[in-house]
């Protein structure tokens, strides 16, 4: 009976159920169905299984944060609209003994105003000490919120009192990518936001009856048109926009001869309306594929980044240089090229690093880069300054490595072989280990670094897509003692907040209008064991498409 009880609690925070799912008659029927001894429990009961599993859980998930040497963080706030309070989450991203990367939701709490970067900073350092990891944090991922700036450089300077952080904090703060690349987007669907709530409007129009939609059908249908969907979009995400967008397109000729039909009908856009809509479409492609792939968090994306964000430059430059495009076109890629200097236009070393420690592209991604995103004379400095930061990095990991694994100092520490007491042993062998310690501490003539970037790059035979980087470097670990240590802590920062605004999907769900009066530490126990327990079994939240867009199927008549 108690194994059936801790399952159910299981099962409750995994999907998300409400705590009385246990006092319906269907369920406790079912539950007899299976096991005659089943005895019926309250919401009550099952809620302190709940909290029972939270602290187990809670408990294993700290034993393996022992083992962890570093850990990067990413933070968001979420304001409940049923509760009408703020809370924080704090996700926690780093690479098993496995080589595999791992995700896990560290803390889910309240936040009461105000929200200044101190308060932030403060609830931040407390929930590193609950778990800690207060000397593990490698790097913290916001969005572009003053208070998170301030934040985190309140969080700097506390680490750098104590600790000393990897190289020289250059890396430390990492503005979330996916949201300088929405308002980059947003400049641009600003200069066609008419435009967009005609097709709104629209999609809203023919989705409102079974009539209006059999008319549009039949349309499509003379047409012999080959497409059968509209999409509505959902406000707050701009890729749902450039989804209905250019799923509209596709009915351009439609729209007119519907206009004719159904008198009704008044937001029919122009020609010239989807001129405009096409060239923005063309445009907004590019970034919907970039934050599609850096979006992801069940795999390493700080090396994918720079190709994204150097596709992106190459063609906001081809746009604006283009003498052929028409004035339209000009104006919105001279806002979205001022966003992009903005926040790009300074070399960015992490994306740049991450880059360089994917066997596919190491200093040639730079190399290829650099020349065309930035001036000749800047180009060439960028270039430096990521070699300079890559060895520095790297001198802190063999400083590391050698001081903690008590060898010859190797390539920084200095020679100890003279001061070596060997220590009396029931082993002949630790006598001779010493011996070749003392013996074979001579510096050697190139690093892990040096050998790796002179290799050739690794040639991909196969789709290039699901290349798992974290394997090839759990493979080559023995010949890259050193530097396999910092590409597994490079390769699982994440670029951006994704995975911490994931959980507040969840919490909209867990927070509804039944359940807005639910305790704050019950609702931690609720998010964050949920994403316990679907690590635990290995599965993954399911995408709610109301929560996305709305894909509205036409009928085949």
């Amino acid at each position: 009976m108690m194994k059936m009880r801790e399952s159910v609690a299981h099962w409750i925070l995994m999907h998300e159920h409400p705590f009385t799912i246990v006092e319906e008659e269907g369920f406790n029927m079912m539950q007899k169905r299976g096991m005659l001894e089943w005895e019926n429990v309250s919401r009550v009961s099952i809620k302190k299984d709940c909290e029972k599993v939270f602290e187990i859980e809670k408990n294993k998930l700290k034993n393996l944060l022992k083992s962890i040497s570093k850990i990067s963080v990413t933070t968001d706030m979420w304001k409940s609209t049923n509760q009408k309070i703020e809370y924080m989450v704090l996700t926690g991203h780093f690479v098993d003994s496995n080589w595999q990367l791992q995700k896990r939701v560290l803390s889910f709490i309240h936040l009461p105003p105000p929200h200044r970067g101190l308060e932030i900073a403060d609830n931040l350092y407390k929930c590193f000490k609950d778990w800690g990891i207060e000397n593990k944090v490698f790097t913290i991922s916001v969005d572009n919120a003053s208070n998170n700036d301030s934040a985190v450089r309140i969080l700097s300077e506390t680490f750098s009192r104590v600790k000393k952080l990897p190289c020289g904090g250059k890396l430390f703060h990492v503005r979330c990518c996916a949201h300088i690349l929405n308002l980059m987007v947003q400049d641009g669907l600003s200069r066609i936001s008419y435009i967009i709530e005609d097709i709104h409007e629209t999609v809203t129009f023919i989705n409102q009856n079974e009539g209006r939609l059999n008319l549009f059908s039949e349309i499509v249908q003379q047409l012999q048109l080959p497409h059968r969907k509209l999409i509505l979009e959902c406000k707050t995400r701009w890729n749902s926009t450039y989804q209905m967008l250019s799923a509209a397109i596709k009915f351009k000729e439609v729209f007119p001869m519907y206009k004719e039909r159904e008198p009704r009908y008044l937001c029919c856009p122009s020609n010239d309306d989807w001129l405009k809509v096409e060239k923005v479409c063309e445009i907004l492609e590019v970034f919907d594929s970039a934050t599609n792939i850096i979006s992801g968090s069940e795999y390493p994306t700080s090396n994918l980044f720079l190709n994204e964000i150097f596709r992106v430059k190459v063609l906001l430059d081809k746009k604006f240089e283009d003498s052929n495009e028409d004035e339209f076109v000009h104006d919105m890629v001279k806002c979205m090229k001022l966003k992009f200097d903005k926040y790009w236009g300074d070399c960015n070393l992490m994306m740049s690093i991450g880059a360089i420690l994917d066997p596919r592209c190491k200093m040639r991604v730079i190399e290829f880069c650099f020349p065309r995103m930035y001036p000749e004379n800047e180009a060439c400095e960028n270039i430096d300054k990521v070699k300079k930061a890559l060895y520095e990095l790297y001198k802190e990991y063999a400083d590391e490595y050698y001081s903690s694994s008590g060898e010859g100092n190797g390539e920084s520490v200095g020679l100890r072989g003279n001061n070596v007491t060997i220590q009396a042993s029931s082993s002949g062998w630790s006598e001779f280990a010493q011996f070749v310690r003392t013996v074979e501490n001579i510096q050697p003539q190139k690093s892990d670094l040096d050998n790796y970037l002179e290799e050739s790059c690794y040639i991909c035979e196969e789709d290039p897509i699901p290349f798992d980087v974290l394997q090839w470097w759990r493979s080559n670990s023995l010949k890259y003692r050193i530097l396999s240590r910092m590409a597994r802590d490079i390769l699982a920062i994440p670029i951006t907040t994704v995975a911490s605004e994931a959980t507040f999907s969840a919490g909209s769900r867990v927070i509804d209008t039944y359940r807005a009066s639910l305790a704050t530490e019950t609702v931690e126990v609720l998010l964050c064991g949920g994403d316990w327990c679907r690590s635990l079994y290995g599965l993954k939240r399911k995408k709610k498409k109301e929560k996305q867009q709305m894909e509205i199927n036409l009928p085949i008549l």
